[in-house]
């Protein structure tokens, strides 16, 4: 449309990055021999765009005369120009609409009238645009806000219930099978009353630290709430298997959390966490039923444990 009623063979928006010092060019469209490049990149100062907004002349057909030092017009092999600026609801320059030709044209009536008219319709769209990836970076981080546990960190349950089913699929599609661990913090209820909510919290903190230090990439770990602690990963071992896989899991993980934690007020020498481990093939199970079952094995370890004591 541009070209119909500027009449000139070349027609393109720019993009002004100022702290870069450069003129980019988004989109051209060229119908003759005249080619000004998309992606091309002209430093501000240089261009045929600053010198019209500088000396208010929005259009000449004697680019030789009026502008015969910038290198990139005579690169290009521009004789006519017209550009009108592209302005943002804030006053800021977003960049320029420009008509080109290689000949001494006129630029008609028409031309005039819709360079500033197109030049304000896409001031409108990449305003919407802004607001569009504004919104999806607002919600973004208000969907990473709901999922994650404000004192760790960590994956909080809503997101640990909506990892698992995926972690599922994701098992039966490769043949594998899940592996779901429960953690529960053994006395934490003493440190909260001994040592007082601070220290507490500081203990949750460095203990989702440590368990998230010790485990591979692409695993979940989460905190389900109080003590608890969820981490599943995939394994590829049959579950007539699992005995050695659960024991060398317990021989990593225990020894991450147990040991001397720097709580501010005390230094604490923890003793002992309850972990239940369960391998489980995919298919037969839904993600509560998984946990349901580790949170079972977890209690069933810390009943050994009081016994061995």
């Amino acid at each position: 449309m541009l070209e119909l009623v500027t009449d000139l063979e070349s027609t393109y928006l720019t993009q002004i990055d100022l702290n870069e010092g450069l003129q980019n060019i988004l989109f051209s469209r060229n119908s003759k021999s005249l080619q000004i490049p998309e992606g091309l990149s002209i430093p501000w100062g240089d261009t045929l765009c600053k010198r019209a907004l500088d000396e208010k002349t929005p259009y000449t057909n004697d680019v030789a005369n009026n502008c015969g030092d910038s290198v990139a017009a005579k690169a290009l092999g521009i004789i006519t120009y017209a550009c009108t600026p592209i302005y943002l609801e804030d006053g800021n320059l977003y960049g320029t609409l420009c008509a080109a030709s290689s000949e001494q044209k006129p630029i008609s009536v028409k031309g005039q009238q819709f360079l500033p008219l197109f030049a304000q319709l896409i001031s409108q769209y990449v305003q919407k645009e802004q607001l569009l990836l504004q919104l999806q970076l607002a919600n973004s981080t208000l969907t990473l806000y709901s999922y994650t546990d404000p004192l760790t960190g960590l994956h909080n349950r809503r997101a640990i219930m909506d990892e698992l089913p995926r972690m599922l699929a994701q098992a039966q599609r490769t043949a594998q099978n899940i592996v779901v661990i429960f953690v529960d913090l053994d006395g934490f209820k003493q440190i909260n009353d001994l040592y007082g909510h601070d220290a507490g919290d500081a203990f949750l903190v460095e203990a989702g630290l440590r368990l998230t230090a010790g485990l591979r990439a692409g695993d979940l770990v989460g905190r389900l709430g109080g003590d608890e602690f969820i981490i599943a990963g995939l394994v590829s071992v049959a579950i007539s298997e699992t005995d050695d896989i659960i024991a060398a899991l317990k021989a990593r993980i225990f020894p991450l959390l147990v040991g001397k934690y720097d709580l501010g007020s005390t230094q604490l020498d923890y003793l002992g966490v309850g972990l239940g481990i369960v391998v489980l093939d995919p298919r037969s199970y839904t993600p509560q039923q998984a946990i349901q079952l580790a949170d079972a094995a977890m209690y069933i370890d810390k009943q050994r444990r009081k016994r061995a004591m």
